[in-house]
């Protein structure tokens, strides 16, 4: 019998986090140790009257065609994935591995060679989720694996995957909608404001935000959530940053990264460890050494890194920034193939002043400025 959380989590992304309709064509997806996921919410999907797909991935496929396949076979555009974005109304994906490690030693080009052939098809995937043609939603299968990467137990990392989620809960899709009205709040108060600036330990760094929406990121896009993001203005970002957790591409820890931007351009980066592949995705595409989010993780009951941005850019107390492809819903104009997290903690010292007013420290919100 399947853990009631999954069945849960199923119904929560099919009835609040997409909205599946009778009739729509819903495409999910994972890989093979995911199949529990997929079953779930399939079955939650037909009970909705919609049509479904799914697709099962073979890491080990993925790992060849990276260590020996040709450049042109790497740059061809995967046929599957542009089935989905051509087609779907609702795509479910999970992530969960049995071998978080499958691409450690794989040639960063290669992975940028990779990531460039299925440039267009991710260009087109993220025009129509700004514009809703496609509703899509991730979310986190508990694996061993996964649960070995944040030095948990399976069933440790299962209550910490469900927990994050609140389906240990009665209704959690009540509960969620008690979060989304938090967040709006601020969500609201960021919209009036023109630039953002950005003190912590190695950073000091001013983003220009005006006339960018900020989305309220409250379990309808990806699951477990807790954030708020806008893209910022493409070419009004000065300053450096300091990034204190290790940047994660795929299955490749990048430690330290430093970046110095100037006119929203990233002209300087280092990092202790994996600078090549570092320097190797800031030369994937023109679109990313510019930046496409900026963001304010809110999950309190997220504060264990874990090594899956899927939780640790939610994790509250932390702000995190997006090289890379922007969100045409929150107004960003930058594309790029790629769109990577990393993530800076605001707990000890942070500060985040909007149009000079201090509404964030020490990793939390300031809510006396909302009484003004």
């Amino acid at each position: 019998m399947a853990d009631i959380r999954l069945q849960r989590l199923a119904h929560l992304l099919v009835e609040y986090s997409t909205g599946v309709k009778k009739g729509e064509k819903v495409y999910i997806s994972g890989e093979a140790i995911t199949i529990p996921f997929i079953t779930e919410v399939a079955k939650a999907a037909i009970k909705k009257g919609a049509f479904v797909e799914y697709t099962v991935n073979i890491p080990e496929i993925g790992e060849t065609l990276l260590k020996e396949g040709s450049e042109e076979q790497l740059l061809k555009p995967s046929e599957t994935f542009k089935l989905v974005v051509d087609n779907a109304d609702v795509y479910i994906t999970a992530w969960g591995t049995e071998n978080t490690r499958v691409n450690s030693n794989i040639d960063p080009k290669k992975i940028q060679t990779r990531v460039r052939g299925n440039s267009e098809t991710r260009k087109r995937f993220s025009e129509k989720m700004g514009s809703g043609e496609i509703r899509w939603c991730g979310t986190q299968f508990p694996t061993h694996a996964d649960a070995q990467e944040a030095n948990m137990s399976l069933r440790e990392y299962e209550d910490f995957v469900y927990g994050a989620g609140l389906l240990d809960k009665e209704d959690p899709i009540a509960e969620w909608k008690k979060i989304s009205a938090q967040q709006q709040r601020w969500v609201d108060y960021l919209n009036t404001k023109k630039e953002l600036h950005i003190i912590a330990e190695g950073t000091d760094i001013k983003v220009k935000i005006e006339g960018r929406k900020w989305i309220n990121c409250d379990g309808r896009v990806n699951f477990p959530d807790g954030e708020i993001f806008t893209s910022p203005v493409e070419d009004g970002i000065d300053g450096y940053i300091t990034f204190s957790f290790p940047g994660i591409y795929a299955g490749k820890e990048i430690e330290n990264i430093y970046l110095e931007v100037e006119k929203g351009k990233v002209v300087k980066a280092t990092a202790s460890k994996g600078e090549d592949l570092l320097h190797a995705l800031l030369d994937t595409d023109q679109g990313a050494r510019f930046f496409g989010e900026v963001a304010i993780g809110t999950n309190y009951g997220i504060q264990k890194f874990t090594k899956n941005m899927l939780f640790d850019e939610k994790i509250g107390g932390t702000i995190h920034m997006a090289i890379g492809d922007s969100m045409p819903e929150a107004g960003g104009k930058n594309r790029s193939a790629i769109h990577w997290d990393m993530l800076c903690d605001m707990r000890n010292g942070g500060k985040i002043y909007a149009d000079g007013e201090l509404f964030y420290e020490n990793g939390k919100f300031i809510d006396e400025v909302l009484k003004k």
